[in-house]
């Protein structure tokens, strides 16, 4: 067993959940902070304390950080719907910044040494150029991403000012679920698109939109970069190791796997694992859809130990539709 229990906030949600379980099969202390708005009860493990709150509610979060000892803490929570990020912006910043300035607040007053924020590659924007680096421009397009960019600078003004270091890890596109089957993306009305064609492969969508066929790409769908969660995870206990080791530095890397795949080709791995055609609606591009967005991952492959165990889009699917159909049992 570790020494100290690391703080997970959102960790009854898709990537806490799984950041949870990387944490305790470790060999860490986990509790977790999540107000259940998105995330589910069940979705926390047995091993982990839960408690119910808002990461903007001071006495709480301090509260549980002095209960159990808390030395880290892996910031999870918040909104991570871009369109809805464009129609309601203050919600974005509210839940995202505002939220994580008071969070960063109660671990600098009660002493926690380290930090690790759940940040995205919409920090980029368009890129001009894939694969995007990390000291690529930062020119978010949309309230999501700038409410990302925003805590990343608290993080760093912060971490210059007090006793505390932090890792910012910029995801890309994240995608399957738990390969033991312990959770996975269980979110209604996911905009993800493996999460999506999971649904229709499993009966809950008659259809799976295309957003665009006139990118800049080989087949003319947008080309991403999915990473699968459970190496997302590991990723994040690695990062916590590095900052432990080195409390001087900081550390913001791309997390992806440095290579993409088209929408249609993601749409051809669902058909090929399940055997199905599944239907495609061709629609028109949606605004700030960039033609391809993949990681530069070196930075994260020369810090970490870390390695992909589950590079394969196949198996991502694989995972994710296992997922579904254990989702479907549980809802009846």
């Amino acid at each position: 067993m570790r020494e100290g229990t690391v703080l997970v906030t959102g960790g009854a949600g898709y990537i806490g959940s799984h950041a949870v379980l990387a944490l305790l099969d470790a060999g860490w202390q986990v509790v977790v902070v999540d107000n259940l708005v998105t995330g589910f009860d069940w979705a926390v493990d047995p091993r982990a304390k839960l408690v119910v709150a808002n990461i903007a509610d001071d006495d709480k979060v301090r509260a549980a950080i002095r209960e159990h000892g808390v030395i880290a803490i892996m910031h999870f929570a918040g909104s991570v719907v871009v369109p809805e990020s464009v129609s309601d912006p203050l919600k974005y910043y509210r839940n995202n910044t505002a939220a994580s300035r008071s969070l960063i607040e109660s671990a600098v007053a009660e002493g926690v040494k380290h930090f690790i924020f759940s940040s995205t590659a919409a920090t980029y924007g368009i890129p001009e150029v894939v694969p995007v680096r990390e000291d690529s421009p930062k020119q978010p397009i949309n309230p999501y991403g700038m409410s990302k960019l925003m805590t990343e600078i608290m993080l760093k003004d912060v971490a210059a000012a007090h006793p505390i270091n932090y890792a910012a890890l910029r995801y890309f596109n994240v995608a399957g679920a738990d390969p033991q089957g312990r959770s996975g993306q269980s979110t209604a009305g996911a905009t993800h698109l493996i999460k999506i064609a999971a649904e229709a492969a499993t009966g809950k969508r008659g259809h799976v939109s295309v957003f665009g066929t006139d990118f800049d790409t080989p087949d003319g769908t947008g080309v991403r970069d999915y990473i699968h969660v459970s190496d997302l995870a590991a990723a994040h206990v690695d990062a916590l190791d590095l900052l432990i080791a080195r409390p001087s530095e900081n550390h913001t890397m791309n997390a992806g796997y440095g290579r993409g795949f088209s929408v249609l080709q993601v749409l051809d791995a669902v058909d090929r694992v399940t055997n199905l055609t599944i239907e495609r609606k061709l629609e028109g591009r949606r605004a700030g859809d960039p033609d391809a967005l993949v990681a530069d991952n070196s930075a994260i492959l020369a810090a970490l130990p870390w390695r992909p165990k589950h590079d394969d889009l196949e198996g991502i699917v694989k995972d994710a539709l296992a997922w579904e159909r254990k989702l479907a049992e549980r809802q009846g």
